[in-house]
Order: C-alpha cells, then sequence, then structure tokens
C-alpha cells in the first residue's frame, strides 16, 4: 500500500466518522469499552449528603453487555450490585436509565428512570434531562427534588469515563480511570 492510498483511507474514515451524529460517535466510543471494568473516583458531592452511599466505597463501572443499539454498564458501589446504566441509541439521540434491582434481583420501586438526550452533544459528552415517565415516578414516591435532574456521561477515549448527575444545588460526579482496566466484578443483581 502506497502513501497516497493510506493517506486518502485515513481521510475517508475521517469524513465518515465526522459525518455521523455526535451521540453515534459517543456509543461508539463507549461499546470500544464493552467487557472492560475499571475503578473511578467521586470528584464532585456537592453539597456533601448525609449517609452518603458512595463516600469510602470501592467504585467500579463494568461497560459489561453491547449491542449494535444498546450498552448495559453496571455500576458498582461497594458490595452493592444494585445499579445497571442502560444506554439506548435512538437514531441521532440517545436514552440514559437506571436500572436499579434487589439483591434478590426483583426491582426496587426507584427504576427505570432517566432521561433522553434532547440536544446533540458531543462524542465526548452527553447529557440526560429528566424525562417526564421520570418525573412521574418520583412525584409519586415523594422524591419532587429530583425532577430537575440532569445526568450525563462523559468519554475520553483512552483517559476516562465520568458518571454525572446535576440539579439546581447538587452536583455529583464519579470519573473512572480508563488507563487501568480492573478484574471485572460479579455480575449485577437482577442479570
Amino acid at each position: 500500500m502506497t502513501i497516497k492510498t493510506l493517506t486518502l483511507l485515513v481521510a475517508l474514515a475521517m469524513v465518515e466518522q465526522a459525518g455521523r451524529a455526535p451521540a453515534e460517535r459517543f456509543f461508539d466510543a463507549l461499546s470500544t469499552l464493552c467487557g472492560k471494568a475499571f475503578a473511578g473516583r467521586i470528584v464532585a458531592n456537592t453539597p456533601a449528603q448525609p449517609n452518603d452511599a458512595f463516600e469510602g466505597q470501592r467504585l467500579v463501572i463494568h461497560v459489561r453487555t453491547c449491542t449494535a443499539d444498546r450498552a448495559l454498564v453496571p455500576f458498582h458501589v461497594g458490595e452493592d450490585r444494585s445499579r445497571t446504566f442502560v444506554i439506548t441509541r435512538l437514531g441521532d439521540r440517545l436514552r440514559f436509565k437506571h436500572d436499579h434491582r434487589h439483591q434478590d434481583g426483583s426491582p426496587d420501586v426507584f427504576t427505570m428512570y432517566g432521561g433522553e438526550s434532547v440536544a446533540a452533544g458531543t462524542s465526548t459528552r452527553q447529557e440526560f434531562p429528566v424525562d417526564d415517565e421520570s418525573k412521574a415516578l418520583f412525584t409519586r414516591e415523594k422524591r419532587e427534588v429530583s425532577n430537575t435532574n440532569t445526568w450525563a456521561m462523559e468519554i475520553h477515549p483512552g483517559r476516562m469515563l465520568a458518571y454525572e448527575l446535576s440539579r439546581p444545588g447538587r452536583l455529583f460526579r464519579v470519573e473512572f480511570d480508563l488507563t487501568k482496566p480492573v478484574d471485572a466484578p460479579p455480575p449485577p443483581w437482577g442479570s
């Protein structure tokens, strides 16, 4: 293969990637991590929450299952394996849901909440404002403070993956080090 041919192939690949929606590129970057797990640390938790379940715990994210349109990403907090992020491709947008399970696999009352990206986002950051279904759940269960939640995921290939929750007066963010994969944790509850 000549240098000219190689240069042309690289340029064509860049044009193809540039023509894809940011959410598609984000999902593709996440999918490259499939099967891998990474340790994380809290980088923002304001204001501090009383009896915070995350502080002082080992935090591990595991990009466990990936298909062309969906990624299942368990988030382990110490020995608690109740959380799985469900990221679904919806054309040029993404849906982000939290699947919460009890140890016996049954769904928690707070499960399948989240939102869909309403803006294009970028290939490295996608934001998910709370959807109407989740607002109804939060209102029904007297957790109205969550009706203004926005969740975000951020990925910088080869460096960092982040999970973030924000709302007025609250910011929680965990960053996972992609340079140092860790052993895959046990399966999440309910899998």
